[in-house]
């Protein structure tokens, strides 16, 4: 049984203009899969949300686990994404498959070549002082 995502409000109310903005997408399939992801999630106030559940900005350490490959990546906003520095678009295939997850989780990340199993290995937050 997959986990069900923990989302922010803010993280929420972004990500669902995100999908509603980008239906000329070229990634539409990331989207469809963004829109079930967020029809399911739970949605928290701010600062109720656990620090290891990923969110947008969050820096993520994942780990394939049949491979045992680790990588670390930065969920950002489309326009932000630059893989030279680990900042991936929260609509690349993998940020939806963790978004909303925490620490520890266990998630399953369709690839061209097949289902992946990733497990989320460490999650840093920016200081929600804001």
């Amino acid at each position: 049984m997959k986990p069900t995502p923990v989302l922010t409000i803010t993280d929420y109310n972004i990500l669902r203009e995100l999908t509603k903005n980008a239906k000329d997408s070229t990634n539409i399939r990331e989207i469809a899969l963004l829109t079930q992801e967020l029809d399911r999630a739970i949605i928290n106030k701010e600062g109720v949300v656990d620090e290891s559940i990923v969110r947008m900005n969050s820096q993520v350490t994942i780990e394939d686990v049949n491979s045992k490959q680790q990588m670390k990546v930065q969920i950002v906003m489309p326009s932000q994404s630059n893989l030279k520095e680990g900042k991936v678009s929260i609509l690349a295939p993998l940020c939806v498959a963790i978004i909303g997850f925490k620490e520890n989780d266990e998630v399953e990340w369709q690839l061209p070549s097949g289902i992946k199993t990733l497990k989320i290995i460490a999650v840093t937050n920016p200081s929600s002082n804001s």
